[in-house]
């Protein structure tokens, strides 16, 4: 039990800047207080006592700010940061190294009785705040949801959720291998700067248009270098583009790249 206590406690040292000391961890963070009290109340669940295993859970939630199902299964080194707001609901299972933000649930859209209602996350998912993780489907290893997403599909391993509905992007190949070998994990609040899957469109057309119109101005160049009497020949009429006059910069700015 203190093992498993000593390992949570590091692992908040280990994921928030702000934690300065064991003793603040322990007396100050209500992610760490629910996680206690879960642990207590899913051993009277698991025993059968089900009453006792939600009056637990409703003194924790009363004491935290923090629901959690007496049900949900919870790996070690998950960290529930701030955490006022956080639903978990019964059938949910949480990964080892998951660290889930404020105001986050991961519910049910099912009213069967004993089916596999709420979603189960792998390790080291990052939830960030707000989020909505609805449905019995998995969210991968090392996947990350953003802030406020509404998730209601299955995540990939490695790839990041964002938007409402949640639209699922894939993580590069040096993004997952920069992750490993920092072992960082996870993102503050599960979002980064090239999460917006529309921004990231719009700036690709953005950049194929500046780019092609660089390559008709010098094939004009070209032309007129060619051509021994520009006007003359009429190799080059009086609109030609000869100059970029796209914009790139500036539409890029409003796409929030």
């Amino acid at each position: 039990m203190f093992t498993r206590l000593r390992s949570d406690i590091q692992c908040i040292l280990d994921r928030d800047p702000a934690a300065r000391s064991k003793w603040e961890v322990i007396t100050c963070y209500p992610g760490l207080h629910a996680l206690l009290l879960h642990r207590l109340a899913h051993w009277f669940w698991s025993k059968g006592l089900r009453w006792l295993g939600r009056f637990t859970s409703q003194f924790s939630r009363w004491l935290t700010g923090i629901e959690i199902h007496p049900g949900a299964q919870i790996a070690d080194k998950v960290f529930i940061d701030h955490g006022m707001g956080v639903v978990i609901g019964e059938t949910a299972e949480v990964g080892e190294g998951c660290t889930i933000y404020q105001g986050v649930t991961l519910g049910g859209t099912s009213l069967t009785k004993g089916a596999k209602r709420h979603p189960t996350l792998g390790r080291n998912v990052v939830i960030g705040a707000g989020a909505k993780v609805l449905g019995g489907f998995t969210v991968g290893d090392d996947a990350s949801v953003g802030s406020n997403a509404v998730v209601t599909k299955p995540v990939p391993a490695g790839a990041t959720a964002v938007g409402i509905p949640a639209r699922v992007i894939q993580a590069d190949d040096s993004k997952r291998r920069e992750q490993v070998a920092n072992r960082l994990g996870f993102s503050a609040y599960g979002i980064t700067e090239n999460d917006d899957p529309l921004s990231q469109a719009m700036n690709g057309l953005i950049d194929s248009a500046s780019s092609q119109e660089h390559q008709i101005a010098l094939l004009w160049h070209a032309i007129e270098k060619l051509s021994s009497v520009r006007k003359e020949a009429d190799c080059v009429p009086d609109d030609a583009a000869l100059k970029e006059n796209f914009e790139a910069d500036k539409l890029t700015q409003l796409v929030g790249k």
